[in-house]
């Protein structure tokens, strides 16, 4: 039975439109209705070379429905070559069109001769989420673009790096260049497809890398299993964004061995790293430890990949002590069992307990339930702001839906990553109680 769904912190698998927008110099292309198109440019995600309004789209009305929308697909898809300058066009299919059968592949490989080349991906709003659009589209990716490209050696060095999914995560940006920071450290050399200027001349070097290096609990990694069969590259499979010191010297030991690496000019980066953050630490225990408004126990209601990051930095690096931890993606249930093992291994043997749902109002009402000893920190999204209002508690905005405030290139990834949460979060506890 249908049931509604309270405050859903994701869209539909066409947002995997943002993973397009995000490589510069690509175009998405929708091939769907007019309302689903404007639904998922609208979200807030900013702009890449083209604005999300102007993404071309074939406008499925009831004609299409009823005679399918073929031909109209061919018109956006011939008009779109010859007046947008880009490098890339990929054609995404929305419900409609998929539910009435339209065969956009065969459409799709009639402009394979084109000067600029035409990829598709499915992405169905009935079929997932944008987390998984976004793997569909770097599967269309790796299947229809880079297996045609001319292949050289390996370059050595060269690591493609995958993590947080573009565009819907409001530290996407900061969070891939503060990973491509630390790899660049190790003298490793980092490449990623998403972000400014980097598009297509980095898209191409993804087969030649040494190694793929995943960031995340579970996005991405059908697609480094899917770059390991093709091009037989292997993958480093690190599922916790490294957010302080103590997740991001071990983040920078792990690449490091995988990589081969000499540890001793490792554990000098290591140990210059943790003398600046402490230092900085240690000139605010005052902020930190005699603050008796602030938390000492947390849950966070946000993606997998930044609850375990906020829970490992809150727990590891600051001593707090977990609540529930609330995953709001609609994570696949073939990735449950795995994420949930990642809360059992905190330092001093702690556990944290995972609630895997997708209804804000389910969550909010065991919020309001649990026992925190004190005023609750609830790291979430907009949405959680009124309930820790409600509780008296503290509270951070870490995630979509954000409009809380504006990012432009800010990260809490890597050591000073650290830092700027702390920053984040104790100013939020001057100004609710001051």
């Amino acid at each position: 039975m249908t049931k509604i769904l309270d405050e859903p912190r994701y869209v539909c698998a066409l947002g995997g439109a943002q993973t397009v927008q995000a490589i510069h110099r690509a175009v998405p292309v929708f091939h769907s209705g007019p309302g689903c198109a404007g639904r998922v440019s609208g979200d807030g995600s900013g702009t890449g070379y083209l604005t999300t309004n102007t993404y071309p789209c074939s406008n499925i009305s009831e004609t299409e429905t009823i005679f399918g929308g073929e031909d109209k697909l061919r018109e956006i898809i011939r008009n779109s070559l010859k007046v947008i300058d880009g490098d890339l066009f990929v054609v995404l299919s929305g419900c409609t069109t998929e539910i009435v059968g339209d065969d956009i592949e065969r459409v799709v490989g009639e402009f394979q001769n084109e000067a600029k080349p035409v990829i598709h991906v499915s992405t169905p709003g009935f079929k997932g989420t944008n987390y998984e659009g976004h793997e569909w589209v770097v599967d269309a990716l790796i299947r229809q673009y880079l297996v045609k490209q001319l292949r050289g050696e390996k370059v050595k060095g060269l690591v493609n790096i995958w993590g947080p999914v573009p565009s819907h995560d409001p530290y996407w940006l900061g969070d891939l260049r503060e990973l491509e920071n630390l790899v660049r450290e190790l003298g490793l050399i980092p490449n990623i497809i998403f972000g400014e200027y980097r598009g297509m001349e980095n898209l191409s070097k993804v087969p030649l890398a040494e190694f793929n290096l995943l960031v995340s609990p579970w996005v991405g990694l059908s697609n480094v299993r899917l770059l390991e069969e093709v091009f037989g590259t292997p993958f480093l499979h690190y599922p916790t964004l490294p957010i302080g010191a103590h997740e991001s010297s071990a983040f920078l030991r792990a690449v490091a061995d995988f990589a081969g690496l000499d540890p001793v000019p490792v554990e000098e980066i290591i140990a210059r790293h943790e003398q600046e953050y402490y230092y900085y630490i240690e000139r605010s225990v005052s902020v930190f430890f005699e603050n008796r408004t602030a938390s000492k126990m947390f849950s966070t209601v946000t993606t997998a990949s930044r609850a375990l990051a906020l829970s490992k930095f809150l727990i590891n690096d600051f001593g707090l002590m977990p609540n529930k931890q609330y995953i709001t993606e609609n994570v696949p249930e073939e990735h449950q069992e795995r994420i949930a093992g990642y809360f059992k291994n905190f330092n001093y043997g702690i556990e944290a307990d995972v609630v895997f749902s997708t209804d804000g109002y389910l969550i909010h009402r065991q919020i309001e339930e649990e026992y925190y000893a004190g005023p609750p920190l609830i790291a979430g999204s907009i949405f959680e702001k009124s309930l820790v209002k409600k509780l008296d508690g503290n509270f951070i905005c870490v995630s979509s839906p954000f409009q809380q405030k504006v990012v432009l290139h800010s990260s809490y990834v890597g050591y000073h990553g650290g830092l700027k949460f702390l920053e984040d979060l104790y100013t939020g506890v001057y100004q609710t109680y001051n």
